[in-house]
């Protein structure tokens, strides 16, 4: 996991709990209460959803719950905003997926 661990203004990281999640069917580890966001961004995960129509890729915008942009499906508890939500031992969470095109139900192009 990329994390910095002696920050010049914060001083040394503090030991915390371990957990384990996937992404995507991924096995994958973290810290217990971190947002789900900054775990994914520290395993190397930069795109966290397709656009619903464009299929374009979307990750971290604001990091504060406003945009809307780190939109994830965490199993048992639907959709939420990563950069809000504290990750738990053993989550299980996928990217949104781009809509199926209404007329042919496959993906938009």
């Amino acid at each position: 996991m990329e994390r910095i661990n002696d920050h010049p203004i914060l001083g040394k990281k503090t030991q915390r709990d371990s957990v384990n999640f996937s992404f995507n069917g991924k096995p994958m580890a973290g810290y217990r209460g971190e947002p789900i966001a900054a775990a994914l961004l520290a395993a190397g995960i930069r795109t966290l959803r397709k656009h619903e129509e464009s299929g374009n890729s979307r990750g971290i915008y604001c990091a504060i719950g406003h945009c809307m942009e780190c939109r994830l499906q965490v199993q048992g508890k639907g959709i939420v905003r990563s950069c809000l939500t504290p990750l738990e031992e053993g989550m299980q969470i996928s990217e949104g997926l781009q809509l199926p095109n209404e007329i042919t139900g496959r993906k938009r192009p």
